[in-house]
């Protein structure tokens, strides 16, 4: 009888800590995957900005790592806070890299922060004429 009370208490310690450290995270990351490789999109630059009453303020930018990710989008000195912001792709970079032409040299995709406690995922599927964005996790 001992055991299972043992277990379920574990259980639920390792619930809390993993909680805890998803809730320690940074709140914001991006991906993107070419669709014409199949392969991930390692060197873009993504630049993230905030909506204000003035306009869009940069808050910072970074470059997808060898899958294609940046982890951490959001900058640790900022507050995450309920309101727009967007990401801007600057995907033209990269295809001049690989020699293709294309028809976006950068997609902005803007987005609404609801909840500040939850992570927010924006995947990018990405060809040199098209492309698709949508909430990931």
């Amino acid at each position: 009888m001992l055991q299972p009370i043992r277990t379920l208490a574990l259980a639920g310690l390792l619930c809390l800590a993993s909680h805890a450290a998803l809730a320690a995270g940074n709140p914001l990351s991006v991906h993107i995957l070419d669709l014409q490789s199949g392969q991930p999109t390692p060197g873009v630059t993504v630049d993230l900005e905030q909506k204000t009453a003035a306009g869009w303020r940069p808050l910072g930018s970074a470059v997808t790592d060898a899958q294609g990710r940046i982890r951490e989008m959001f900058p640790a000195k900022e507050r995450f806070a309920a309101g727009e912001y967007r990401v801007v792709f600057h995907t033209g970079e990269h295809f001049a890299k690989i020699k293709q032409p294309t028809f976006f040299p950068e997609i902005p995709v803007p987005f609404t922060v609801e909840d500040a406690t939850q992570h927010y995922h924006i995947p990018l599927l990405l060809s040199p004429y098209g492309y698709s964005t949508y909430r990931g996790n």
